[in-house]
């Protein structure tokens, strides 16, 4: 049994005599790694660095639109405290056309109804 020793950086993996009932169909047989320590393949490896990469950018992606959803918060307030005096002020107004509308609705219908007595 002839055994080589796999190096970090090294793209070649380690060979290793495994027995093929041992054997799945995509990961080869690993050698026995000393207790406390997480054995990994290159592909495993490469695969894990991949997620972790991925896993990066969307913290980072998810950090600014974070970022940019509390700028956006911030202005609406502003905006909101700028407006709000003026939205009080319009709302009043609003009322009081609505109550002068009132007003003079209830004035065309006293009038109607005198011309209504006068044609009897």
């Amino acid at each position: 049994m002839s055994e080589s020793f796999w190096e970090p950086g090294s793209t070649e993996q380690p060979h290793t005599e495994a027995r093929p009932e041992f054997q799945s169909e995509t990961h080869q047989q690993e050698p026995a790694a000393a207790p406390g320590t997480l054995a990994l393949s290159a592909a495993d490896f490469k695969s894990l660095e991949e997620r972790i990469l991925r896993t990066v950018d969307i913290v980072k992606r998810e950090r600014l639109a974070r970022a940019a959803a509390e700028e956006r918060a911030i202005q609406a307030e502003t905006q909101l405290h700028e407006h709000g005096p003026r939205f009080e002020q319009l709302e009043k107004e609003l009322h009081a056309f609505k109550d002068e509308r009132e007003h003079v609705r209830q004035r065309v219908e006293r009038l109607l109804a005198q011309l209504d007595a006068l044609e009897l």
